[in-house]
């Protein structure tokens, strides 16, 4: 391999002006900080599972040269992850590679946090059902643990060859994850000395010949150059072969498998799956990306249409899954209602006679050329996504790819090979098949437990003969391949702005609505952002309304489907999703045909009407979705608490559900007009649209409900605009309320700690920012590093309609929410030591990152719509809220930061306003309830009932609330 700079020629966006090259440093480390080291848990030894994942955490703790615990965290947080900010970032990043120091002392807190992080999962059928394998991990400037989402299931990795890598118990983010018994207890049983192994793993595997570094920057590839090879040069290479892991995992004995399977969750899923030859191999014919396109297409004549107009599905997936460069396995998922349930063998019968289908069309290539065009048109009008992000994605190509295609990796299918398409389809055989069937209806039916997760399930052969003896019996359904895509976009040209618009304007107003309009000036896209919000009073009157309003907006989306699925496919994205007052319309994606498909939402929503089959069928799954909010991790428990607490007029799940069961047909028609005779629509408009289309859109959409001789709409009276009032919690007081987890299976325990502070104001808005962000790191460290009090541990912001303050949230095994809000408190008393003696260099290192923040530039339209939309919904209407709040932060002084510490945040602050909200897990209930008859403390209240405490406090005013809303 050449050492140095080779221009070789990136593939890249025709809208991308970022510079690209590839760098191969002297000891073969290649670069194109973003870090995939080629090593994952496929490498973990025998008897130490999650050795692998382990060390990717110790990496991250300390280094020779960096030896205090967290640095790097810090070094990240005060130059915000932008690596031309401090290059010494970049030095402390390299030194986790080059010299990990990897303590005793902190191995073993760190086994402790990985536990948590396991323990966590035990309950979550995405966890226990989906694990994921990892041959190379990606190593990020950021919180390590988002990385590759590859799903892998759990009970089919089990039932696999045990001598092969893929049988080892892994997860859905990080590989096998690894917990206290196979890190610690398991190891020391045999004599093993897991930092011993977990060294050994390090100086065996990390090479740096298998590494590929992505560094993304403002400055010159020159300079980039000069820095990657002054810091990594040193990364040892021990000229490691790439890892390879031949052979199939799944043998006979794996294959025509039918296996039944208990869920946490109601509900009841089919996942049909078949080994098949990794399409990687083929990545410019795609194979996996044309069958998938087929399999799950959603249109008429589809499989899902089919299954759906039978009553017996409400989602279908299909497309290539986990995979290797050795093995792969394509996926068809579907989520079965009830009655599905009841029809196992005809909904495969039917997957089969639709493989059938295939078969005898023969691979057809106007389909390909479309799939292509659609891929093309994709790749090189892709929306910016955060550099970490970016990073990642690259450094993960890396590995697989040839230079050329590092940023387009599998994305741009363009070699139309039909026999290569036949082999995949061949490989979806009776044969080749594996079906795993998920119910809680098998509860008691089963004989085996999977070791890891203890999933109950069974297991059983199911032969060639009986498949198609299923296709036999199947329903004979109409099944055929889909029309050709009417919304691909043909017109990609750029409209000229008539103005520069810098932020959002009031385009149009009238009794009837208020249109925003962002003309895009920025992104140079083909594409816009259009969102209608109908406020309409009568849609939130009772949990009865709330709810029919719910399943009106979700049976728009069902009645649309079909014919919008295609405009999914092309580029075109559309949601219909209820609100606290109604229902929002959002559409984004290309412009070209983007009025036909909101004039035909709209036209679905005067026309509307409801159908009992499919009445029945949204019902059924509403109700399964508010029953398993039980099932939620505890600290979103906490969290949907808090929201209860401080916003009024919000009502609680729990009567959502208790009302549904009896609600019927004639409900929702009788409610559906009543919800539309009254209406104010909030429009915002952006992106690649003139302002004539703009006005001629809402226009359209005003005549529709508002005009003609007899108008299904009218316009509000000012007394029912919508507000946004939110709690005002007294100063000096503590509020506590306390609950039992939903799920008394789960051994989780959380805390949210939240301090309210003020209403929305731009210098106390950065003093608060200033705060969380300098705290930031010194909570994770010590709540979490040092105490381990649990593996979620965060201190955020958080802003409710305008209301500001900070929340601590923590989720815990070992610890219970009271023993946890203790140690929040004692952190606080802690960090006032570390604010006050800040240096000042330090305190304007953080002022630099926060305005570096701010001045961070939107990526793409759809978050600068989301912006925007945000300051309309919330009434705030402060759109140079950013620039705004740069000049208070330029002007903040550090003693401003102290005093708005020790006034807003300081324990025992007497303008300190705090709401502790506990869930207890079975672990720490017997301390709960030994704790309801102590004492309370001074200033503080207890919470016993949430809706007379919220009728019984002060309110912040509104900033929304009318026609006029007024900007402050």
């Amino acid at each position: 391999m050449a050492v140095g700079r080779e221009d070789v020629e990136i593939l890249k966006p025709r809208i991308d002006k970022r510079e690209y090259r590839r760098i191969v440093l002297r000891n073969s480390l290649q670069c194109a900080a973003s870090m995939n080291v080629g090593v994952g848990s496929f490498c973990d030894p025998d008897g130490l599972e999650g050795l692998a994942h382990f060390l990717e955490h110790m990496l991250f703790y300390a280094s020779e040269k960096y030896p205090l615990e967290d640095s790097y965290s810090k070094y990240i947080t005060e130059v915000l992850l932008f690596l031309n900010a401090v290059w010494s970032s970049i030095d402390a990043f390299a030194q986790f590679f080059i010299k990990p120091l990897m303590s005793a002392d902190a191995t073993m807190r760190e086994i402790k946090a990985v536990d948590s992080e396991n323990q966590k999962n035990l309950l979550s059928d995405a966890w226990r059902m989906n694990q994921m394998r990892m041959i190379g991990y990606t190593l990020s400037l950021r919180a390590i643990h988002q990385l590759f989402p590859l799903v892998l299931l759990r009970l089919q990795k089990h039932l696999s060859l045990e001598s092969h890598p893929y049988h080892k118990f892994s997860t859905v983010t990080c590989s096998c994850i690894g917990n206290w018994d196979t890190l610690d207890v398991r190891p020391k049983a045999k004599g093993v000395d897991t930092r011993q192994e977990l060294l050994k793993f390090y100086e065996d595997k990390y090479s740096a010949n298998l590494m590929h570094l992505v560094v993304y920057s403002k400055e010159s590839l020159d300079k980039i150059q000069c820095l990657v090879e002054d810091k990594f040069q040193e990364i040892q290479n021990s000229d490691r072969s790439r890892f390879q892991f031949p052979g199939q995992p799944c043998t006979s004995e794996h294959l025509q498998i039918l296996v039944r399977a208990v869920p946490i969750k109601q509900g009841h899923k089919l996942r049909i799956v078949w080994p098949i030859t990794p399409s990687i191999l083929h990545y410019k014919e795609g194979p996996c990306r044309y069958l998938g396109h087929l399999i799950g297409h959603e249109g008429e004549g589809s499989l899902f249409y089919v299954l759906k107009k039978l009553g017996w599905a409400t989602g279908l997936s299909a497309g290539e899954g986990e995979w290797t460069s050795e093995f792969s396995f394509f996926n068809v998922v579907i989520d079965l209602t009830d009655a599905g349930q009841d029809h196992m063998q005809d909904i495969v019968g039917l997957l089969f006679k639709y493989i059938q289908l295939l078969q005898q069309s023969g691979v057809c290539k106007w389909i390909f050329d479309e799939l292509s065009a659609v891929c093309e048109t994709g790749f090189h009008y892709q929306d910016k996504i955060s550099p970490i992000d970016y990073v990642v994605n690259i450094s993960s190509n890396m590995q697989i790819y040839p230079p050329k295609d590092w940023l387009v990796g599998s994305l741009l299918p363009s070699d139309f090979n039909p026999a290569i398409i036949q082999k995949i389809l061949n490989e979806l055989s009776p044969e080749n098949v594996r079906i795993f069937w998920e119910s809680k209806k098998f509860e008691g039916l089963t004989d085996k437990v999977e070791p890891w997760y203890g999933t109950a399930y069974s297991i059983e052969k199911v032969s060639s003969s009986t498949i198609q003896a299923w296709m036999s019996s199947a329903p004979n359904e109409n099944l055929h391949l889909p029309e050709p895509n009417v919304f691909i976009p043909k017109d990609l040209s750029i409209k000229n702005a008539q103005e520069e618009v810098k932020f959002p304007v009031l385009l149009r107003k009238s009794s009837y609505s208020k249109l925003w309009y962002k003309p895009d000036t920025v992104f140079s896209t083909p594409k816009a952002y259009v969102k209608i919000d109908f406020n309409c009073p009568h849609a939130g009157n009772s949990p009865e309304t709330e709810v029919l309003a719910d399943l009106f907006a979700r049976l728009l989306l069902d009645y649309l489907n079909e014919y919008a699925y295609y405009a999914q496919v092309a580029g075109l994205l559309y949601g219909i999703s209820h609100t606290d007052s109604g229902f929002e319309v959002t559409l984004v994606g290309y412009n070209h045909k983007l009025r036909i498909l909101l004039e035909t939402i709209i036209d679905k929503i005067v026309k509307f009407e409801v159908k009992p089959d499919r009445f029945s069928v949204i019902k059924e799954m509403v109700i399964k979705d508010y029953q398993n909010f039980k099932f939620q991790q505890p600290y979103q428990q906490a969290m949907y608490y808090c929201s209860l607490i401080l916003k009024d007029q919000t009502r609680p799940w729990a009567e959502r559900l208790d009302v549904l069961p009896r609600l019927n047909v004639e409900d929702l028609t009788k409610f559906a007009p009543m919800m539309l005779s009254q209406a104010f629509l909030e429009c915002y408009i952006a992106g690649n649209i003139e302002r004539e289309e703009a006005e001629s859109m809402v226009q359209h959409v005003e005549d529709v409900f508002f005009k003609g001789p007899n108008p299904i709409c009218r316009p509000l009276f000012p007394s029912q605009f919508l507000t946004n009032r939110v709690v005002k919690l007294e100063r000096g007081m503590n509020y506590c309320y306390s609950k039992d987890g939903l799920n008394p299976s789960d051994e989780n325990s959380a805390l949210v700690h939240y301090i309210q502070v003020h209403q929305d104001d731009f210098i106390l808005n950065v003093k608060l920012q200033l705060f969380a962000l300098v705290a930031k790191q010194p909570a994770f460290h010590q709540l979490r590093s040092v105490e381990q009090l649990g593996y979620i541990t965060v201190l955020m912001q958080r802003n409710d309609s305008g209301i500001c303050g900070v929340q601590f949230i923590i989720q815990s095994t070992v610890k219970g929410p009271a023993h946890i809000d203790s140690r929040v408190e004692a952190f606080l008393k802690m960090f006032e030591s570390k604010l006050y003696e800040m240096t000042n260099d330090e305190f304007k290192s953080n002022v630099n990152a926060l305005i570096d923040m701010k001045l961070e530039k939107h990526k793409n339209l759809r978050e600068e719509s989301r912006f925007y939309w945000r300051e309309i919904t919330d009434g705030t209407l402060k759109f140079d809220r950013r620039e705004a709040e740069v000049a208070a932060l330029k002007k903040l002084t550090q003693q401003e930061l102290v005093e708005f510490f020790n006034e807003n945040v300081k324990v025992g602050a007497t303008r300190k306003k705090t709401l502790s909200v506990r869930v207890h897990g079975n672990q720490h209930l017997a301390e709960y309830h030994s704790q309801k008859s102590e004492a309370v403390q001074p200033n503080t209240i207890q919470i016993d009932d949430i809706f007379s405490f919220r009728r019984s406090q002060p309110l912040y005013g509104s900033f929304r609330g009318g026609i006029g809303h007024v900007k402050l």
